[in-house]
């Protein structure tokens, strides 16, 4: 590949390396938060984070104005062309009548020809747009609907994620999490959007073995520092499987990406999560499950702030650029790479010692999400 698509899909690889080190950072940040601050909050943590993608509803009502204001001006501009052109042709058919009938009905013919071509050009032009892509875009009402729907099952998703972290390691977490698109080919197979092959059912038995081994292992090598680590695996994999189903889903409700809005669907999942999920943070803060507490300091305050809006905000939109330059194969295959790098950080900078299952249970799951993407 070369020329100006070698360089584009180049920077497509650079942004998607960005998001991989972005979110393993943000694992460790949220572990940081759970563990040494002890600010064991996953609600109230996800609950923020979601609701940063309401931001995107800003630049959608800009763009949306900015183009409204354009398309004002532009039929203002026209009206004034053709008050103009109405003017002229008037002069026009004033100097026709003194001069005579006949060069009266030639000028009328003309005009009329005129008004005949303009209508067919309006009229081409209405046809035209009626065929073009955009109109098979969903609806604004309709993204709107799709987003509020989908935002209760994107947050436990996340929610899971994010408690499993106060229980296991940042490495075990993102490798069972990462079983996502494996649950994906499960459950697409059953609702019809996706087809199990040979290769695709093997990847599956190679996933569930590296699961296994994960978790003997990182139950072994955690026991010491993480006596409930099994409690963490089970809600990375529960996020997994809330992940597979939200995309499945969405899938079967959108078909091509091309019709879906993804500022105005992530902007209306934000707002909803601000709208309709606050009550769980007084649901919470009254059972005792997770006592309303905001963060003590200043730094712990920037740590959330900086998860956020760069481990989910900045992040989703990177996420986003890196697919539409690159594909969405190369970015699943890419994001596998969270697992080799939570591991390392786990060894390099927490000490967690652990044994050759745990690797070969790394391999494995990165296997299988090769083999299902061949």
């Amino acid at each position: 590949m070369t020329g100006p698509g070698y360089g584009r899909h180049t920077a497509g690889l650079v942004l998607l390396l960005g998001v991989v080190l972005i979110w393993v950072g943000s694992s460790f940040l949220v572990s940081n938060l759970f563990g040494e601050q002890e600010f064991n909050r996953p609600f109230f943590i996800t609950y923020l984070n979601t609701s940063t993608f309401s931001l995107y509803l800003v630049g959608t009502c800009v763009s949306r104005l900015k183009n409204a204001t354009s398309r004002r001006l532009a039929r203002r501009k026209r009206s004034r062309s053709d008050d103009s052109d109405s003017a002229a042709q008037q002069d026009g058919m004033d100097t026709a009548v003194t001069a005579g009938t006949s060069r009266r009905m030639n000028t009328n013919h003309g005009v009329n020809s005129e008004r005949r071509v303009h209508a067919r050009s309006r009229s081409d032009e209405r046809l035209l747009l009626a065929n073009s892509p955009a109109e098979h875009k969903l609806t604004t009402r309709e993204t709107v609907r799709l987003g509020v729907g989908f935002s209760v099952l994107w947050f436990a998703a996340n929610v899971a994620q994010n408690a499993s972290l106060a229980y296991t390691t940042v490495a075990s977490s993102s490798i069972l999490c990462s079983t996502s698109g494996l649950f994906t080919l499960a459950i697409g197979a059953l609702a019809g959007v996706e087809t199990f092959s040979t290769a695709r059912l093997g990847a599956v038995v190679a996933s569930t073995l590296g699961v296994y081994c994960v978790m003997v292992s990182g139950v072994e090598a955690t026991s010491a520092h993480m006596p409930r680590a099994w409690v963490g695996d089970g809600l990375a994999l529960l996020s997994a499987a809330l992940y597979g189903c939200y995309t499945t889903l969405l899938k079967r409700r959108v078909g091509d990406e091309s019709r879906l809005d993804a500022p105005l669907f992530f902007g209306a999942v934000g707002l909803a999560n601000i709208v309709l999920l606050w009550p769980g943070l007084i649901i919470l803060d009254a059972t005792g499950l997770e006592p309303f507490i905001l963060p003590r300091t200043g730094s712990m305050w920037a740590m959330v702030a900086v998860n956020a809006l760069v481990g989910t905000f900045v992040s989703d939109y990177l996420w986003l650029q890196a697919m539409l330059m690159t594909s969405p194969l190369v970015v699943t295959l890419g994001l596998a790479l969270t697992i080799p790098l939570s591991m390392a950080g786990d060894v390099l900078f927490k000490g967690v010692e652990v044994s050759l299952p745990y690797y070969v249970g790394a391999l494995l799951v990165l296997a299988a999400f090769i083999g299902a993407n061949l």
